[in-house]
């Protein structure tokens, strides 16, 4: 009989040479593959009987569901079977010749480290599965490392679920290695790990870089902070991803100030799921400003965040004022909100008739904080000085002695009978202070002192909220800037063209280059072919040709001609040096009204800034006169 296709070679899954003699269950490791002469005796057997030779090689108990099961369906669940290590190497001897299934579910089978180890090498000669289902088996980094390693090579899945595994942050780096050059998958789930900030920075690199995912799920890890910040800088410049899941990671304000800066440049996204977040209504608004220049995303959930009914009101107004807004759900389903609310959702569905907006209920209110009273010290002193009286002055008719000391009651009329505007409370607050014994006296000797205290307590106030201003207004710049450094190391460097497509200053002045990640400009480069030509774009300078110069052909294997789609493939595989980032700022003319342009030569390797004029300029007459010659 010939041999079949499963083989030890082809598994590549050797643990040792089972013994001839022994049964199975007898207490010894048994041979992880089918010996060779078994395997020419199951050539033109069927997967079911290949499936039971292979449980009784290794050893385990075989499944009845996937037997009554096998063949009939694309798709195979297994999970919560219990299989562990061993009942993942005879599934995957079973399954390495199978064509028929395309969905595996595997959740939740203790399979570990040692069982996707055979479920990989599976995935080598099997082509056809293009679901896998990997959550809650303990895979750690050993099955993360696996599973980095098969996506480098794997061209069948599109759905990969590793939920639960315990991947920490340096899984999240191989994997976001792996997922970098690997285009086919189209959603990932990571959610339940313990990523955290470096975990946030390698997914964000990996969303910059990745150009085939479009659903991908982080939520119930820790990306706060940093990695927050970072996972949103890679948002920015992705350009495949629609539906985006960050519940239950603690955001915060933080992270809301840098997803609302990502949302003014994506223009993919369809769904964000920012539920339980630590969001508040400030958080709210700074995403809000993200969401007044997106005109793409159309599921936003904020459900058990720190919301109130402003900050649902904020959101709201924001849709109705934005015109090309395209949010068809808002989700604040835990947010009491009040009349002016639904009278405003009202308004707001007249004019994008699309929307729906879940809330908790009605019976919310907007905190208000009580009006503060001014400084009773202070009224006293600024109607004396307005009137030019002092103190005595005022008192003296109560005071007949001129000891400064007077009853409670008699102080207490005389301030009511006077045109000073204080009401019963300040009075009372004013009684207890200079009455601080209850002797029934007033002292107000005192007067002038405790308002210079209370004045020197309030400026010590007011600084204190410039401060605090001062910090979250600083708190804010530095995110900001922690967010435009994390969307300059995600974007690639190789990927940088010089893009003419800066804002013009309004006096008329020169105008100002960009620089714009290559993946998203390309196509900008191509519809503008009769202005420019790109020769070469591996080199670290770039040219640009001037209008009716002739650019060198490309041929399509060539590597100049792939850089638009693989702008990074290009310099590693010459072994360039990394590509230094050049200055969009230094590239616009200071005074010269003439058009800036610049070649594009493929040989030339030195940025030059020439700025040759469209024709050539016209000598000019010396105007220095000949010296006449001293006699």
């Amino acid at each position: 009989m010939s041999h079949t296709s499963l083989s030890v070679e082809a598994l590549c899954l050797e643990s040792g040479h089972c013994a001839r003699g022994e049964e199975p269950g007898s207490g010894e490791e048994w041979d992880t593959d089918l010996e060779e002469d078994e395997v020419a005796e199951s050539s033109g057997v069927s997967a079911r009987d290949l499936y039971l030779q292979a449980c009784q090689l290794v050893g385990v108990v075989p499944v009845s569901y996937f037997l009554r099961n096998l063949g009939c369906n694309s798709n195979l669940n297994l999970n919560h079977h219990g299989l562990g290590p061993r009942g993942a190497k005879a599934l995957a001897i079973a399954l390495v010749s199978d064509v028929t299934i395309t969905t595996l579910e595997l959740e939740d089978n203790g399979l570990q480290a040692e069982g996707v180890k055979y479920l990989v090498e599976m995935l080598k000669a099997n082509c056809t599965i293009q679901n896998l289902n990997l959550s809650n088996n303990h895979l750690q980094s050993a099955g993360a490392d696996y599973i980095s390693r098969m996506l480098l090579d794997n061209i069948s899945l599109r759905s990969l679920k590793l939920s639960g595994n315990e991947f920490r942050e340096e899984d999240a780096k191989s994997l976001s290695d792996a997922f970098s050059s690997n285009y086919r998958v189209r959603e990932l789930d990571l959610s339940h790990n313990e990523f955290m900030e470096k975990g946030g920075e390698h997914l964000g690199q990996m969303l910059a870089n990745n150009e085939g995912l479009e659903a991908l799920n982080l939520s119930w890890n820790r990306l706060r902070m940093k990695g927050a910040v970072a996972l949103c800088a890679g948002l920015k410049v992705n350009i495949t991803l629609k539906v985006l899941d960050l519940s239950w990671n603690g955001f915060g304000n933080e992270g809301a100030l840098a997803l609302g800066e990502a949302l003014k440049f994506n223009n993919t996204l369809l769904h964000l799921d920012l539920s339980s977040n630590r969001i508040t209504n400030e958080g709210a608004g700074m995403l809000c400003k993200g969401l007044e220049a997106n005109d793409t995303l159309k599921v936003l959930r904020l459900a058990y965040n720190s919301l109130t009914v402003e900050g649902a009101l904020a959101l709201l107004t924001v849709v109705k004022n934005t015109a090309r807004s395209a949010l068809e759900e808002i989700n604040i389903s835990n947010v009491l909100v009040n009349e002016t609310f639904l009278q405003l959702l009202e308004v707001t569905c007249q004019q994008h008739q699309g929307l729906e907006v879940l809330y908790g209920g009605v019976g919310g209110f907007i905190a208000k904080k009580p009006p503060q009273r001014p400084d009773p010290m202070k009224v006293i002193q600024d109607y004396l000085d307005e009137r030019k009286l002092r103190l005595w002055d005022f008192f003296r008719k109560i005071d007949k002695d001129g000891s400064m000391r007077v009853p409670v009651s008699e102080f207490r009329k005389a301030v009511q009978q006077s045109s000073i505007p204080l009401d019963r409370f300040q009075i009372e607050e004013l009684v207890q202070r200079l009455d601080k014994d209850r002797t029934g006296k007033v002292d107000y000797r005192g007067l002038a002192d405790t308002r210079k205290q209370m004045m020197r307590d309030h400026r010590r106030q007011l600084r204190k909220v410039e401060s605090r201003q001062k910090k979250e207004k600083q708190k804010s710049e530095r995110i900001l800037k922690t967010f435009q450094s994390a969307v300059e190391a995600v974007t690639p460097r190789s990927s940088m063209v010089i893009s003419p497509g800066g804002a013009k200053d309004e006096s008329g002045g020169p105008r100002h280059f960009s620089a714009t990640p290559l993946s998203s400009w390309h196509h900008v480069v191509m519809s503008n072919s009769s202005r420019f030509s790109v020769s070469n774009l591996s080199s670290d300078h770039v040219h640009v040709t001037p209008t009716g110069a002739q650019p060198t052909p490309l041929s399509a294997s060539s590597p100049e001609a792939h850089s638009y789609s693989q702008p990074n493939l290009l310099s590693e595989a010459r072994g360039s040096p990394p590509v230094k980032a050049v200055s969009a700022q230094g590239l616009h003319s200071t005074s010269n009204p003439e058009v800036c342009s610049c070649n594009l030569s493929s040989g030339s390797n030195s940025l030059t800034r020439s700025r040759p004029a469209l024709t050539p300029p016209k000598r000019q007459a010396s105007k220095n006169p000949k010296k006449k010659s001293s006699k």
